[in-house]
């Protein structure tokens, strides 16, 4: 029988209430504790994968597969019955399909929750998942505003639960026209050889294409039928009622600010999280964030053209939409500056660093972090910083104009136009 929005919403634990009591307790998943239903070690971990579509596929089919997979859900039929028959043929044969993510949030069976669904839901789906005693693999920007990040960071951190991003650059894999992984440029930084403090730059010069025009929204919309399998209000869940136009669902959301924020939404975490990383910030914010950018629909995002964002020792992190500055290094500083294909000037910086210590070595293997209860490397507390990163940016360009921010309070200074873009009301019922 379907159960009404409504009243599933009531007794949901994430809502507050006497489910601010409950959620005090720490819950530690079953495979670590005995007792009822409890699975021993060596038995294959859970999971569950909500959102089938793009995204979703790859969760499906190669991510985290070494969990077994127990349930699929999306609001469109056709992903949903896409993303069933995927999870059988990867070996999953008793995969279950949902409509409703919260069903699959009820399963007591299931350890870890996969959400690549579009960002409006990041944070709703992770708290809730957070609530009831799972961990999380999320997707990328970890979440649509500051104010949703810091609720995240509290479910997490007060259910014990172990959270994971999904961007991986800050430890494994080549990072874009650096054309190496990220440690030897942790570590040149490290080192105090580049000077302090640094310049960091991002365009397609130094490796980093923004997909501004790819992830643009359309400004004449026009309400057209909701096809039939698609539940378009639980697809718009807490985000602003719009009438329905295919523009605005699956691949293309992103260039809707309700959604996402364009290219910045789309592949801010996989560049500034590594540069956050690098410039040993993850635990602060910046102090101010400067914009460059044509007026912005109220609906869609717009190519923007600069962004930079300061911090309180002088780093700087620039985002060159415009591909302006056509020679500036990834890195610089007083002391040397690290080009595309880790050129550096000096040349001899990369042979210097053999007499430097290594970078701290990080917990890269998620399954690992959830027997052991280690954070992972990419976490809840580190992952709300270089979103952070991502949504005083977005708010710059969505109001055209420089921000001063508290990197303290998360708050920007003064300015209470741009403080309603951090804390964003959601369509009842939902609420965090």
């Amino acid at each position: 029988m379907k159960r009404s929005t409504d009243s599933m919403i009531s007794r949901r634990r994430f809502l507050g209430g006497a489910a601010g009591a409950a959620a005090a307790f720490t819950i530690v998943p079953r495979q670590v504790l005995g007792g009822v239903g409890f699975t021993p070690p060596s038995e294959q971990p859970t999971r569950a994968v909500i959102g089938c579509g793009g995204m979703g596929t790859g969760h499906i089919k190669s991510i985290n597969t070494e969990a077994r997979l127990l349930a699929v859900c999306d609001v469109d039929e056709a992903h949903l019955s896409a993303g069933v028959k995927n999870a059988q043929a990867g070996g999953n044969a008793d995969v279950k399909g949902y409509k409703d993510w919260r069903e699959v949030i009820d399963r007591a069976d299931i350890d870890i929750i996969h959400i690549p669904t579009p960002p409006h839901w990041h944070a709703l789906m992770s708290i809730a998942a957070a609530q009831a005693g799972k961990d999380i693999w999320c997707e990328k920007p970890m979440s649509r505003t500051i104010y949703e990040g810091e609720k995240v960071v509290e479910a997490v951190q007060r259910n014990g639960r172990i959270f994971r991003l999904n961007t991986w650059f800050r430890f494994e894999g080549g990072f874009y026209g650096m054309k190496t992984a990220v440690k030897p440029i942790k570590k040149l930084v490290q080192s105090g050889m580049l000077g302090w403090p640094l310049t960091v730059t991002l365009n397609s010069f130094t490796g980093f294409a923004w997909k501004l025009g790819t992830w643009s929204g359309k400004t004449n919309l026009q309400p057209q039928p909701v096809p039939a399998g698609l539940d378009y209000d639980m697809w718009l869940g807490p985000a602003p009622y719009k009438p329905y136009h295919p523009h605005r669902v699956h691949q293309s959301f992103r260039g809707y600010w309700d959604y996402d924020g364009g290219g910045l939404g789309d592949m801010g975490q996989h560049y500034l999280d590594p540069t956050q990383y690098l410039l040993d910030k993850d635990n602060e914010s910046p102090i101010s964030v400067e914009v460059d950018t044509p007026p912005q629909h109220y609906d869609a995002v717009i190519p923007w053209r600069r962004v930079e964002l300061k911090y309180a020792d002088g780093c700087k992190i620039v985002l060159d939409g415009e591909d302006r500055e056509k020679e500036a290094p990834f890195i610089s500083g007083p002391g040397g500056k690290v080009y595309p294909g880790m050129r550096t000037d000096p040349v001899d910086l990369v042979k210097k660093l053999e007499a430097f210590p290594e970078p701290e070595p990080q917990m890269t293997r998620f399954l690992e972090a959830v027997k052991t209860r280690k954070k992972f490397a990419l976490n809840e507390q580190n992952g709300h910083r270089s979103a952070t990163l991502i949504n005083m940016s977005k708010i710059a360009v969505q109001l055209g104009r420089s921000l001063n921010f508290d990197p303290v309070k998360q708050r920007f200074v003064d300015d209470e136009e741009a403080n309603r873009l951090v804390q964003q009301p959601m369509r009842g019922p939902w609420h965090l």
